[in-house]
């Protein structure tokens, strides 16, 4: 663990313990909960820097760039996914907008514009390099490099307990986004924040040998749980989107903040949260490539790593892909991705304890709910009428929240689907629909393609407050539902 992200647990652990017959007694949440956005000043240009003070070797982005393309029918998008090369990212796909956002070289754009001369498209992404880095926060190299100063670490030691009010330490949690072992830290202070309502519970190994972490928020004094609603709410199952795994952390503490003033509400309902369900790709963000997607583990190929979780569920599963080093690799048989394996585990052994009433699956981007099936648009949902009328309510959630409007559509249409057959298959959408919820979504957060996977980190606070509000009406709707 680096060197800071141990003093910033240990100092809340600290702070915790001095305060914990007074103030943090009576709100434990004022330590880590955020009182105003975060706000980033502008950054320098990574190349002005010292390369060894990257986060990470930023010059793997230069000559890239990120583009849209408007297509006008079917015909016309199927001809430009069959011209793609298999080492072009796609990073998205909007059936409503008709558009697609690729990442590809200067020399591939180059060809593209080429072969269609008449193509409608913009740029959204001019130097990616450059928008990689703004993503991480500034003392993130700094604190790598620093671990052998002592004079560094006794400086920062000192600073932040002597940073006491609860202020601080909410801006330095939430000022950024946070590398896997600070949320561990992090989750750790929370189960001690909620003893008998919080257990951070680890129900695997990564292939890495990482802990696969869910938080069950419950009123842990019960044994029996099996009367109660299930709601599960996950995050990180691809690696380059941060922003849903900061959401679903936000979702914790909201969820907490509402038990302060209702406890009555853990009488009813049981969460599991998920907010790391692929920890070794994003450790991997934070290491070596910030847009990695899949995990790490091998394939049948000995230099392409990673399965895409969200293509291993046996659910409809086809190969998606049968190319180990692409980025949607759904692996050579289901439940091959070995975190895709840990939660079918997870669920067989607690079936009998939990009812799982909802899945609500966070990614990004494109601020869409999208609601089953992925993996084919001829199959129709079980009651989907409440099903589209419950994402509409969601959609109107978050707009009466922030204003900002999310698109309700299925899956398969996002999915590509309904052009190419099989792309969303073994979803864990369709596979927690039809196995295990009776209502699943997956709600693909902000924005729609200005910043794409490298969301800056002043909008953490309001995409959270703004998911949380459509949790609030999900809530409010499968409780009335009765």
């Amino acid at each position: 663990m680096g060197e800071l992200h141990k003093l910033l647990a240990l100092a809340i652990a600290l702070v915790m313990v001095s305060q914990c017959n007074g103030f943090l007694q009576q709100n434990p949440f004022s330590l880590l909960w955020p009182s105003e956005p975060a706000v980033s000043e502008p950054s320098l240009h990574f190349s002005t820097l010292d390369p060894d003070k990257h986060p990470i070797n930023l010059y793997q982005y230069t000559n890239t760039t990120v583009i849209r393309i408007k297509y006008d029918t079917q015909d016309q998008l199927v001809q430009y996914l069959k011209a793609i090369p298999k080492d072009y990212g796609i990073w998205s796909k909007s059936a409503s907008a008709k558009t697609i956002d690729l990442q590809l070289s200067t020399v591939d754009y180059l060809k593209l514009l080429a072969k269609f001369d008449d193509m409608d498209y913009q740029i959204l992404v001019e130097d990616l390099a450059q928008t990689v880095f703004e993503t991480f926060p500034e003392n993130h190299q700094e604190t790598i490099n620093t671990e052998e100063n002592s004079e560094f670490k006794y400086k920062a030691t000192e600073e932040v307990i002597r940073e006491t009010k609860a202020n601080v330490f909410s801006e330095l949690f939430f000022k950024d986004y946070r590398p896997l072992e600070t949320i561990e830290a992090w989750l750790d202070i929370i189960q001690q924040s909620f003893p008998g309502v919080v257990k951070v519970e680890e129900i695997g190994k990564t292939f890495e040998g990482r802990p696969y972490n869910i938080v069950h928020v419950s009123d842990h004094s019960v044994d029996d749980h099996s009367e109660k609603k299930t709601i599960v709410i996950n995050g990180g199952i691809h690696a380059r989107e941060w922003i849903s795994v900061s959401s679903v952390c936000y979702q914790i503490y909201s969820m907490l903040n509402v038990y302060m003033t209702q406890p009555e509400i853990l009488q009813e309902l049981d969460f599991i949260f998920v907010p790391l369900s692929n920890p070794d790709g994003y450790e991997y963000t934070w290491s070596t490539d910030r847009l990695w997607r899949k995990n790490r583990q091998t394939t049948i190929l000995p230099r392409c790593y990673g399965i895409d979780i969200d293509h291993s569920y046996d659910f409809h599963w086809t190969k998606s892909s049968d190319w180990p080093c692409g980025e949607e690799y759904s692996g050579e048989h289901p439940y091959e991705a070995v975190e895709a394996q840990i939660w079918e585990d997870y669920l067989n052994k607690t079936n009998a304890h939990h009812e799982i009433y909802g899945y609500i699956d966070l990614h990004s981007y494109s601020e869409e709910i999208l609601f089953p099936f992925a993996y084919s648009c001829s199959s129709e949902p079980r009651d989907e009428e409440n099903l589209i009328e419950l994402a509409y309510g969601i959609s109107k959630a978050i707009r009466l929240q922030s204003g900002k409007f999310y698109n309700v559509l299925p899956a398969c249409q996002d999915k590509d689907s309904d052009l190419l057959p099989d792309l969303g298959s073994g979803t864990s959408l369709d596979f927690m629909y039809h196995n295990k919820a009776f209502w699943a979504y997956q709600l693909k957060l902000r924005d729609t393609g200005n910043h794409g996977f490298l969301l800056p980190p002043k909008f953490i606070e309001p995409v959270g407050a703004e998911i949380f509000a459509g949790i609030q009406y999900f809530i409010k709707f499968i409780t009335e539902d009765d």
